[in-house]
């Protein structure tokens, strides 16, 4: 995965403001924000989208809902609400073949989404 983005950012050859990371997961401030808090939670293992995802993935996946629900708490978006979006694939405007979780907040969101 020597060309993705994410990687390289995971590998610390790209540098982020990283606001969490651990062992299974890092977060980071989205460079294009689309609200005043936009971070991607990214696995750090390499998972091309969600239809990649496997069953022994599951608490990996599980994990990165953990981890931004405390960012959520972190950045004081979790009681007026907030939005975990996740693309998959050209129409559903992924455009990073890594996975990864928007955790996006500090506006109102309308729906339908899109």
């Amino acid at each position: 995965m020597s060309e993705c983005i994410f990687c390289k950012i995971l590998n610390k050859e790209i540098q982020s403001e990283i606001v969490y990371e651990d062992e299974l997961v890092c977060a980071f401030k989205d460079i294009n924000p689309t609200a005043p808090v936009h971070i991607l939670v990214v696995p750090k293992t390499h998972i091309e989208n969600l239809n990649a995802v496997q069953q022994h993935h599951k608490d990996l996946i599980g994990h990165v809902f953990v981890v931004a629900k405390e960012l959520a708490k972190k950045f004081g978006i979790d009681e007026k609400g907030y939005r975990i979006v996740v693309n998959c694939g050209a129409d559903g405007g992924q455009t990073i073949d890594h996975l990864h979780f928007h955790l996006l907040g500090g506006r109102k969101f309308s729906w339908p989404a899109g």
